[in-house]
């Protein structure tokens, strides 16, 4: 909670004072305003009330993952991304890591960000400030994860709680998701993951999909990790097989794959495998439980932590946590550089967009890491296509960025999915919203395998099939009128539309690598060609980046064919060189506001505010 400015100048003074003496008459010197310039303020407030606190040493070196879209395949992906960033870790943390160890502080490092958790008093705190290679000491507070409470209670009998409906939740049917089954695709051959409080592997609804589970036996070896290293729930720390402290994980996984044979048929793909890490000790979370669950679906280990496979590595996580301000996590950045890592080793990483909407409330989806471009966020609806009033709305202001959230929306009003022990029960919130989306993904990748390891592609996909669905609200300057918008993002999700295929483009048409991925001479010109109507040499000569991966003419048309329709920036029902092409081609030169729109709208323009404009050219380039 928020402390009084002259509380808050008081504990920061007690802090200084006691830094620098030890008595009134032995002072000792020791320069504090690294610490004051480096560390978080929850940091400082939190040494000068206990004298310890802990702290995540973030260094300043970053691995390059620029390269890893140009790869092709997930698991080349997922090995470059592992090596890059262990190989970057172990570099710049080695000196560090040797002067913590002689001096016994408790630390434990990591590599899918380059930092450490270190629990530090206030003269290490000091020490670690002042090192160079330390850009910052962020904080690591509990976080306590609201959850909605069940109806049963968790607490119910296995039998009472079974006399529920038994049949395909409104929910999965809502999103066609039947519909693809039929087609023959059912999520088999892909991995999904889930963070959260536990699973309880054992319930009917989820033993056969566990990916550890081969009909008669367990093997927990990769397919599970405890981030909780404390011995106080019923669970306990380290746990060495799969248990939920409390129901909401087991109800997340349930809604990604449940189906217990008997027509409990609550999971949108019930075909793929899952595996799964505890993040929180009964719904108490932190930063570095957050980021150790990460680590390990990027390379997952056995159950001594050892052998790490980034060939084991899932294809979607779904998580339906936040980390909020008023806990303690007051750094919106705390956990970029994680969830952009992961999405760079061609993971889905899919995030409820949190449930502080009250209503129509703008700007509240606030809290990390739904804020992320990196994360895929997702909103909530009820049975009849309405936005839940507690679905939290965009734009993102926590970071000054104006992003349009949410990205999608799916079912998140009275959802029914398994709970530990057997049973079942009904929640809402954007918690039970994100794993519609995850479950719709691995459908998709198992009907395109294609899209396996190009999250950009997929999200694409799901973005442009998605129901449009509009509002009378108006949340940073885009009405609700427009597609996307900051209440429903692109639309209500639709598995079917998916699979039947309507991609938005990706305009980054050459497959440049990351550092040039978009650009208004290689990606505008070849969009603003097309709609001439140039083909074969004429459209790619002199417009091909020099770290192009597509330059084949005929591809490039094939590809621009197949996107056609989400080149219609201007909404007006056609796709024209001097509006759309141009809105384009501005757009990647950086124009925004009346420098991008001016002159460039077709007559029968639908979307018209310069606002709209950038944000659905904001999901051509992901």
């Amino acid at each position: 909670m928020k402390a009084g400015l002259a509380a808050s100048a008081s504990l920061v003074a007690g802090l200084l004072f006691s830094l620098c003496c030890e008595s009134a008459a032995a002072p000792i010197e020791r320069d504090t305003s690294p610490l004051l310039e480096k560390a978080d303020a929850w940091v400082v407030r939190k040494l000068a009330r206990e004298g310890t606190a802990e702290i995540l040493v973030v260094l300043r070196d970053k691995a390059d993952l620029s390269s890893a879209r140009a790869l092709r395949g997930k698991e080349a992906r997922g090995r470059f991304v592992v090596e890059q960033l262990r190989g970057t870790a172990d570099r710049a943390q080695a000196p560090l890591l040797a002067w913590l160890a002689a001096r016994g502080i408790e630390h434990r490092p990591f590599w899918v960000a380059n930092m450490i958790w270190v629990q530090a008093n206030s003269e290490i705190a000091i020490a670690l400030a002042a090192r160079s290679e330390v850009a910052r000491l962020a904080a690591n507070p509990v976080v306590r994860l609201s959850i909605p409470q069940p109806t049963p209670p968790p607490e119910a009998s296995a039998a009472v709680a079974e006399k529920a409906v038994s049949a395909v939740e409104w929910g999965v049917a809502k999103i066609r998701a039947p519909e693809v089954w039929a087609a023959g695709f059912t999520g088999q051959g892909i991995v999904l993951a889930g963070a959260d409080t536990g699973y309880d592997w054992n319930h009917p609804a989820l033993r056969d999909k566990y990916r550890g589970w081969n009909g008669t036996s367990a093997d927990h070896n990769y397919n599970w990790h405890d981030a909780v290293h404390a011995f106080g729930s019923i669970c306990g720390g380290n746990t060495t097989q799969p248990c939920d402290d409390g129901f909401h994980g087991t109800h997340t996984m349930g809604t990604m794959v449940g189906d217990d044979g008997a027509g409990n048929q609550t999971g949108v793909a019930p075909g793929a495998r899952w595996i799964g890490c505890r993040n929180m000790d009964q719904g108490f979370g932190t930063p570095a439980s957050y980021t150790e669950c990460f680590q390990w679906f990027l390379a997952p280990t056995n159950l001594a932590g050892a052998s790490p496979d980034p060939g084991k590595a899932p294809d979607i996580i779904s998580n339906s946590w936040l980390c909020p301000a008023q806990e303690g996590c007051t750094d919106p950045e705390v956990l970029r550089t994680v969830v952009e890592n992961v999405r760079a080793a061609g993971i889905v990483v899919v995030f409820s967009a949190g449930n502080e909407g009250n209503g129509g409330i703008c700007a509240t989806v606030a809290l990390p890491p739904a804020i992320y471009d990196a994360a895929f966020s997702v909103g909530a609806t009820d049975s009849l296509d309405r936005i839940a009033g507690f679905s939290s709305r965009g734009p993102v202001t926590a970071d000054g960025s104006s992003r349009l959230k949410p990205d999608i929306s799916a079912p998140g009003v009275d959802i029914r999915s398994s709970i530990p022990g057997g049973g079942y029960t009904t929640l809402q919130g954007t918690s039970m919203a994100a794993p519609h989306v995850a479950g719709a993904a691995a459908l998709l990748l198992s009907a395109l395998p294609a899209l396996t390891g190009q999250p950009e592609a997929l999200e694409a996909r799901l973005k442009g099939a998605a129901v449009p669905r509009t509002t009378t609200e108006t949340c940073g300057g885009i009405p609700g009128s427009n597609l996307p918008n900051n209440t429903f993002g692109w639309g209500r999700l639709d598995a079917k539309a998916a699979f039947d295929g309507a991609p938005l483009a990706v305009l980054d048409l050459d497959l440049s690598i990351m550092a040039t991925r978009y650009d208004a001479l290689t990606d505008g010109l070849l969009v603003l060609r097309y709609l001439f109507g140039l083909t074969g040499l004429p459209l790619t000569a002199g417009a091909l980046g020099a770290t192009a991966t597509r330059g084949d003419p005929d591809a490039i048309k094939a590809y621009l064919d197949s996107v056609r329709t989400s080149l219609d920036i201007d909404a007006n029902g056609t796709t024209d060189a001097l509006t759309d092409g141009l809105l384009i081609l501005r757009y990647l030169s950086g124009a925004r506001g009346a420098a991008l729109t001016g002159g460039a709208l077709g007559s029968m323009a639908t979307r018209t505010v310069a606002a709209a404009i950038e944000a659905y050219l904001s999901g051509l380039t992901p």
